[in-house]
């Protein structure tokens, strides 16, 4: 049985400019998974860096309200709004809220460098 704590995990920041800490990846961990699972935080007030990712990805929204930027769409996200990207769409999020935005970033197949283009801004 493997539980990770996410007091446990290293905070760090993502290429797209979120606070991310890793919980679940199969390159790091000896786990039969395709995706990779990981808890991020976009601050009060910032926004993550506009990116794409060749693989699809999932954001479910935990706490605090954000602007999702899906290409050319744009939705308000609360709490308990799972959002799909898919492949090679370019996206970001801001924090239009009035404390921290953190949400669980699933990657399907498992988030790697080589599979993210981050656009300059």
């Amino acid at each position: 049985m493997l539980i990770q704590k996410l007091s446990t995990c290293e905070e760090f920041i993502a290429g797209d400019g979120t606070l991310l800490q890793e919980l679940l990846h199969p390159d790091k961990q000896p786990l039969e998974l395709r995706y990779s699972l990981a808890h991020a935080v976009v601050p009060i007030g910032k926004t993550s860096t506009s990116h794409s990712l060749t693989t699809s990805e999932v954001y479910y929204i935990l706490s605090g309200r954000g602007e999702m930027h899906i290409d050319s769409e744009l939705q308000i996200v609360e709490p308990g709004d799972a959002v799909y990207i898919p492949p090679n769409a370019r996206q970001f999020i801001r924090n239009c809220g009035e404390e921290p935005l953190a949400f669980i970033c699933i990657v399907d197949p498992a988030w790697r460098k080589e599979d993210e283009t981050i656009y300059p801004v």
